[in-house]
C-alpha cells in the first residue's frame, strides 16, 4: 500500500488540498497505469470533491475501472481523450448525475452496448450531460438508448468513426430537444432519416465526407438550422452536390424546401394544399423553438465584417512557431481586428464578459482552448510562439510585476490556498481555476514579440504590456489549443462574431460615459488608416476590419492563415462577410 501511495503523489496532493480539479499527465503516467492493470488507480475514486478530471495521452489506459461512478458523484467534466479505451467501457461510466462534459475522443472504442457503455437509460445515467465528444474512435454504431441516457445533450461530436447509420430513436419526437450541434463527418453514413426534422434546436450539422446519396427535404423543417456541411458526399442530385460545395446554408435549405430539381420529393409537385400544410408545420415548429428567433436573425443580418488579405496588407502580422510547442500546446491562430469601439459606457466590460463566457462554454473552462486579446498598438511583430522551462519564462502578468512563470504559478497556488481558508469553500475564481492545466508540464507555452517580451502565457494570463483598455480600437487576437487547429478556428469565428455584435450594439445604443477629451485625443484617428473601412458608410453599418495573420514554421513555410476562405463561413442571416 505504501508503494502504491508513493506512485501517485498527485492523488495525495489533491486529497490534502481538497482539490476540485485534477489532471494526470506527464512522464511515468503510462508505466503507472500499466502497473495498475490498464485502469485508473482505485485511490482516485476516493476523491469525492472532484469536479474536473482529465487523464489524456496515456496509451496504456484501456478502461476507467470500477468505482468511478460511485466514488466521483459530483464530477462535472470528465476528459479521457487520446488514450486506448476500448473496445467498450467496462464497467459502464454512469450513473454520473452531475456530469456536463464528457470527452472520450481519440480512443479505440468500437461499441457502447448496455453494461459497457455510457450509462443506464432508465433512469437516465447522464441526466445533466451537455457535451459528448466521441470523435476519433472506431464506433460502428451508437447506443440505441443514447437519447434516453443523456436527454439534455446539446453538442454531439461523432467525427472520424465508422458509423453507417444513426439509431432511429436519436431523432424521435422530443428525444433530444436541446441538441444544437451534431457533427458526424468522416464516417460511413449512407442515409439520413427525415425524422431529423424533430431536432427543434439544431443549429449546426456537419455530415461531410460520408456516403450519403440523398439529403431529405425534411431537413429544411429544422426551425433553427443555420449551418450545414455535406461536402464530400456523392449525391444523386448533381445540382445539389454542387450547391453543398459552394452555396450558403440558406440557399441549400430553400432548394430542399422547393423539392429540388424537377420538384422531386415535395414542393410544387405535391400540390398547393400539401405545401401550405408544410408551411404551417414549419411555422408551428418555429414557435415551439422560441418566438423572437426571426427578429434576432434579422437584427444580426446587418452585421458586417470585411477581410483584408495578406496580399493587400502593406504590413501583415506573422506568427512563427517553434518546434518546442509540439508536445505542449501545438495549435495557434491569430487575427487583427480593427474598428472596435470600447469607449462608451460598459462596452469594455461587455467585451471582457463575452471573452469570459466563451472561455467557460466553447473553450470548456480553457481545457479545450484559450483566447487572448491584445491592444495592437502595443504589439510588435513578427511574433514567436514557443515553449520555455518555467524558470526561464518571464512575463509581466495583468495587474502584477514582472515574474518568472515558475514563481507566478507558485504565487497563484498560495493565493488559491489562502482563498480556500478565508472563504471556507473549494470553488476558485480567476486565474486560480486554471492552474491544474499546467500540472506535469516541463515547458510552458508563450507568445513573444519582436522586443523579446512575453505577451501571452496560455492558458494562464496575458501581459500588462498589451492590456486592452477603453482607448483600444485595434486588437490582435490569438487562440491556442492542445486539441486541434479546427478548434482554434471555430472559437476564433465565434469570438469575432461576438465582437461584431457588441460593436454594433455600442454604435446603435449610443451609450453615454465616453472618455474625457484628453483621453479621447490620445486615440489615433482611424479615418487616416488606409486599411480602415470606408468612411462613407453610415455609423450603424461600418464593418469591422479583420486582417489575415499568417502562422509559419521555423523555415517560413505556411502552416495556417486566418481567416481563410473557409473561415468565418457564417450564414448570411447572422453576418455579412466582405472578402
Amino acid at each position: 500500500m505504501a508503494a502504491a501511495a508513493e506512485a501517485w503523489p498527485e492523488l495525495e496532493l489533491a486529497e490534502r488540498e481538497r482539490r476540485r480539479e485534477l489532471l494526470l499527465a506527464g512522464p511515468g503516467l503510462e508505466q503507472r497505469v500499466r502497473a495498475a492493470g490498464g485502469r485508473l488507480p482505485p485511490r482516485l475514486f476516493t476523491l469525492p470533491l472532484l469536479h474536473y478530471l482529465e487523464v489524456s495521452g496515456c496509451g496504456s489506459l484501456r478502461e476507467p475501472g470500477p468505482g468511478l461512478a460511485r466514488g466521483l458523484p459530483g464530477l462535472h467534466s470528465l476528459v479521457l481523450r487520446h488514450n486506448a479505451l476500448g473496445p467498450g467501457l467496462s464497467p459502464e461510466l454512469g450513473p454520473l448525475p452531475a456530469l456536463r462534459v464528457l470527452d472520450l475522443s481519440g480512443n479505440a472504442l468500437e461499441a457502447l452496448p448496455p453494461g459497457r457503455g455510457l450509462g443506464p437509460a432508465e433512469p437516465p445515467g447522464l441526466p445533466q450531460l451537455r457535451s459528448l465528444n466521441l470523435s476519433g474512435n472506431r464506433l460502428r454504431e451508437l447506443p440505441a438508448d443514447l437519447a434516453r441516457c443523456a436527454p439534455r445533450l446539446q453538442t454531439l461530436n461523432l467525427t472520424g468513426n465508422r458509423l453507417r447509420a444513426f439509431p432511429a430513436a436519436l431523432f424521435g419526437p422530443g428525444a433530444l430537444p436541446l441538441l444544437s450541434e451534431l457533427a458526424a463527418a468522416d464516417n460511413c453514413l449512407r442515409e439520413l432519416s427525415p425524422d431529423i426534422a424533430h431536432l427543434a434546436s439544431l443549429k449546426t450539422l456537419d455530415l461531410s465526407n460520408n456516403e450519403l446519396s440523398e439529403i431529405p427535404a425534411e431537413l429544411a423543417d429544422c426551425p433553427k438550422l443555420k449551418d450545414i456541411n455535406f461536402r464530400g458526399n456523392k449525391l444523386r442530385d448533381r445540382r445539389l452536390e454542387k450547391m453543398v460545395s459552394g452555396c450558403q446554408t440558406r440557399s441549400i435549405l430553400e432548394y430542399l424546401r422547393a423539392g429540388g430539381r424537377g420538384g422531386r420529393g415535395r414542393g410544387r409537385a405535391e400540390g398547393p394544399d400539401r405545401e401550405e400544410a408544410r408551411r404551417k408545420k414549419r411555422e408551428r415548429r418555429k414557435r415551439e423553438g422560441g418566438e423572437g428567433e426571426e427578429a434576432a436573425v434579422d437584427e444580426a443580418s446587418r452585421l458586417l465584417l470585411r477581410v483584408l488579405h495578406v496580399s493587400e496588407n502593406p504590413a501583415p502580422l506573422t506568427i512563427r512557431v517553434s518546434p518546442e510547442v509540439r508536445d505542449v500546446r501545438p495549435f495557434i491562430v491569430g487575427a487583427v481586428v480593427r474598428g472596435v469601439d470600447l469607449q462608451p459606457g460598459n462596452a469594455l466590460k461587455r467585451f471582457l464578459s463575452c471573452q469570459t463566457k466563451l472561455h467557460e462554454d466553447l473553450c470548456e473552462k480553457r481545457t479545450v482552448a484559450t483566447i487572448a486579446t491584445h491592444d495592437l498598438r502595443a504589439v510588435r511583430g513578427p511574433l514567436l510562439y514557443s515553449a520555455r522551462p518555467p524558470q526561464d519564462l518571464k512575463i509581466i502578468p495583468l495587474g502584477r510585476r514582472e515574474v518568472k512563470a515558475k514563481d507566478l504559478v507558485r504565487q497563484l497556488q498560495l493565493e488559491a490556498e489562502e482563498h480556500r481558508k478565508q472563504k471556507r469553500r473549494q470553488n476558485l475564481s480567476g486565474l486560480h481555476r486554471y492552474l491544474h492545466l499546467l500540472d506535469g508540464k516541463e515547458q510552458y507555452p508563450c507568445l513573444v514579440d519582436a522586443d523579446g517580451d512575453v505577451i501571452s502565457f496560455p492558458p494562464i494570463t496575458n501581459s500588462e504590456k498589451t492590456k486592452i483598455r477603453k482607448t483600444t480600437c485595434d486588437l490582435f487576437v490569438e487562440v491556442t489549443s492542445a486539441a486541434s487547429l479546427q478548434v482554434c478556428k471555430d472559437i476564433m469565428d465565434a469570438l469575432i462574431l461576438k465582437m461584431a455584435e457588441i460593436n454594433k450594439y455600442t454604435l446603435e445604443s449610443k451609450e453615454e460615459g465616453s472618455l474625457s477629451d484628453p483621453e479621447a485625443d490620445a486615440i489615433p484617428g482611424q479615418a487616416s488608416d488606409p486599411r480602415a473601412a470606408p468612411g462613407a458608410q453610415p455609423a450603424g453599418s461600418t464593418p469591422l476590419l479583420v486582417e489575415q495573420v499568417r502562422v509559419v514554421d521555423e523555415e517560413g513555410h505556411l502552416k495556417v492563415v486566418y481567416p481563410s476562405k473557409t473561415d468565418l463561413d457564417l450564414a448570411a442571416a447572422h453576418v455579412t462577410v466582405l472578402r
